[in-house]
């Protein structure tokens, strides 16, 4: 159940690389560079949590909701390391051009596994109430390739 709805956080590549993408979800729209900005460190602070294996600054940049079906940081971690492995620890990730959609911003990041295969993982991100991003989802699919 929460394998479709969070396959959250990427970890953290040495030098995260922002490309376009012609990928953008349906009725996507451009997105403010501060609000870019912001949303890629929410997500590379979350993968470089998760890379040092800090349950509680990696549930932090979950959104409320999230936080209120994990319940603790220790599970959400566990749902990650057993269920993500990607995103747990991914041998590298690039950041596409993030995407407004209505008032969510969708950022999609490729990533890398230890056996050389290529996933998408696709993060959706709600502005809270104080203007800080959260991630409230995230899907990842495997991509056709490998890396080399």
């Amino acid at each position: 159940m929460a394998r479709s709805l969070i396959a959250f956080c990427i970890a953290v590549a040495a030098a995260c690389t922002v490309v376009p993408t012609s990928a953008a979800p349906p009725g996507a729209a451009a997105v403010a560079a501060a609000d870019a900005r912001a949303v890629h460190d929410v997500v590379a602070a979350q993968l470089d949590a998760f890379a040092h294996d800090d349950a509680t600054r990696a549930f932090s940049y979950a959104a409320p909701a999230i936080q209120a079906m994990f319940q603790t940081p220790e599970r959400f971690l566990a749902m990650v390391r057993s269920g993500y492995p990607v995103v747990y620890r991914p041998t590298g990730a690039t950041f596409f051009v993030p995407q407004r959609l209505g008032d969510d911003i969708v950022q999609m990041v490729q990533l890398g596994d230890a056996d050389g295969a290529t996933w998408v993982a696709t993060y959706r991100l709600e502005r809270q109430g104080d203007g800080a991003w959260r991630i409230k989802g995230c899907d990842v699919q495997r991509a056709s390739g490998k890396t080399v």
